[in-house]
């Protein structure tokens, strides 16, 4: 499993859980269970998301593209 996405919390991590697996890419939400520790723990890469090695150059196009807003149905 190699990381792809750095979430800012639980719904931001699943909605690109979300995008990557309609895209036929299956992914991982890591760290879920540290959220509640947020506020008592140091800024960190708490929430993240993780795809098979295999999928990563589609996986980074589909991220791209929902990043610039050009992603297509």
């Amino acid at each position: 499993m190699i990381k792809v996405y750095s979430a800012r919390d639980l719904t931001d991590a699943y909605l690109i859980k979300g995008l990557l697996e309609s895209r036929g890419i299956a992914a991982h939400v890591n760290g879920g269970y540290l959220s509640g520790g947020i506020g008592e723990l140091p800024p960190l890469d708490l929430v993240s998301v993780s795809i098979d090695e295999a999928d990563y150059e589609e996986a980074a196009r589909v991220l791209e593209a929902f990043e610039k807003g050009e992603l297509e149905e």
